[in-house]
């Protein structure tokens, strides 16, 4: 019996097989006629593979993927080209002039900044990033007092505090056996920012847990989109997920707009993540690029030593911080030269005619590249060169400032540049001073690492020892351990 409807299933399978294949065949001819219809003359893969086009390269090797993308973006003076990824076509840009297109038209009616392709699972509905107008204008006024001098004064103390004890343990525990510093950093950054946004009202279990969830999540960000149990895009929506269920307890009484206990849960998770990658990548920057430039590394020591006295035990100040002026400059230059958020990506909710000659289908993911601007009009771009931002007869921040785009424009303009300048400036004087260290370069080491935020393909791997006679005592008012 069993042998009969075996056979029955067999032969239909069979009498099918032809027109399976046919369907298949079909849809496939499909895909690829859509992908060139809305390929038209840009440059571009001519065929990619049905449904996942060429994610696995994207997956396998990004920086040679993004590098491969940038290559066919100048061969044409648009500055932009397209691939296909996952079922879905994207424009990469790398154009300045047309990056800032895109950036000024974020509405409903054109684009809509995401964050990362698939970006509403990951980063939740209730985001700052997908809102519009009035709104988002109101959110950000609402924002911006913690963003003020008077408040980035407060945070600098506090984050010197955390980098001191940072850097004290790494000096006692590594041994002059070199370490990749990339997770030291990031440890340490992440206690930064869970001091400055969440200070004591952060419990310890609480920071375990966000430690925890924030990993997964970062994992998720740079791993194939499978939605499945067990793989790592699904365990950063359930770390989201977990973050939005904690806060879905609302109070008694109704709360203004986008002050709900999620939405302010959103908030906060906005600042850390934007606090968290980006300016880790930009100070592991910093230390591989003062150990390749020695005569940077002895300015930078040479002014800080001459403003901050470290035997006097007290905060660098304020005021302090602005007089670093070359530190300043060395510090625009490490996000300049790598700009730790390379794509900022935008999906076209519209159709948009971006130029004469081309128009963005709606539902395209749109891919402004900061970090190829970053190597547009400055001279000699591809050298790392702090005297662009110090010289004042140079003066190239203000003649190329359209190309400066590590932080994007628009709207939706990173609200905490300033933050990240500062503790990138306090990091990089109190590590040139406090610590001696040695970059351990092998092959390759200074290659782009997506993680998802770029850093050293080696994570930096240094050798750390005290450079001063004894670190200074600094303490808050408060202590936040």
């Amino acid at each position: 019996m069993n042998y009969s409807i075996l056979s029955e299933i067999w032969g239909v399978l069979k009498l099918a097989t032809p027109y399976l294949a046919t369907l298949l065949a079909l849809i496939i001819l499909i895909e690829q006629i859509v992908y060139l219809r809305k390929k038209s003359r840009l440059p571009g893969p001519t065929l990619v593979l049905p449904f996942l086009g060429n994610v696995v390269g994207l997956v396998r090797d990004p920086e040679k993927f993004w590098d491969e993308q940038a290559d066919y973006a100048k061969s044409t003076p648009l500055g932009i080209s397209v691939n296909y990824i996952i079922g879905k076509f994207f424009v990469f840009i790398r154009n300045s002039e047309m990056s800032h297109k895109i950036f000024a038209n974020v509405r409903p009616n054109a684009f809509q900044l995401v964050g990362h392709p698939f970006g509403k699972k990951l980063f939740g509905e209730h985001n700052m990033i997908y809102l519009y107008g009035q709104e988002h204008k109101d959110l950000r006024r609402r924002i911006a007092p913690n963003f003020t001098p008077k408040a980035l004064a407060t945070y600098s103390n506090i984050q010197q505090v955390v980098i001191l004890k940072h850097l004290i343990s790494w000096s006692e525990n590594q041994s002059h056996c070199p370490v990749g510093l990339r997770l030291l950093a990031r440890e340490m950054n992440l206690e930064t920012s869970q001091n400055v946004f969440a200070g004591p009202y952060l419990g310890k279990e609480a920071r375990e847990r966000f430690k925890v969830d924030y990993n997964y999540f970062n994992v998720g960000v740079i791993a194939l989109p499978l939605d499945f149990p067990g793989f790592a895009f699904r365990n950063a929506r359930l770390a989201e997920m977990v973050r939005e269920e904690r806060e879905m307890e609302q109070p008694p009484h109704s709360p203004p707009p986008n002050c709900s206990n999620r939405e302010i849960g959103a908030h906060v998770f906005d600042f850390l993540f934007a606090a968290q990658d980006a300016s880790t990548s930009s100070l592991l920057w910093a230390v591989a690029l003062l150990d390749s430039h020695p005569e940077v590394l002895k300015k930078v020591r040479e002014e800080v030593e001459s403003i901050w006295n470290i035997e006097l035990n007290s905060f660098i100040t304020p005021d302090q911080l602005i007089s670093m002026k070359y530190t300043q400059a060395v510090a625009r230059e490490v996000v300049r030269y790598r700009a730790p958020a390379t794509l900022v990506p935008h999906v076209a909710c519209e159709e948009f005619q971006i130029s004469e000659d081309y128009t963005v289908p709606k539902g395209t993911i749109v891919f402004p590249s900061v970090y190829e601007s970053s190597f547009q009009g400055f001279s000699e771009a591809d050298r790392f060169d702090p005297d662009r931002f110090y010289s004042e007869e140079r003066r190239e921040e203000q003649l190329f400032k359209r190309n400066f785009l590590v932080f994007g424009a628009g709207a939706h303009q990173c609200v905490g540049q300033k933050y990240a300048l500062n503790l990138l400036v306090v990091f990089i004087a109190m590590f040139a001073t406090l610590m001696d260290f040695k970059r351990h370069r092998t092959d390759g080491c200074d290659g782009l690492n997506f993680c998802p935020t770029i850093c050293p393909k080696d994570d930096c791997l240094v050798s750390l020892s005290k450079r001063c006679s004894k670190f200074p005592m600094l303490s808050l008012s408060l202590d936040q351990d």
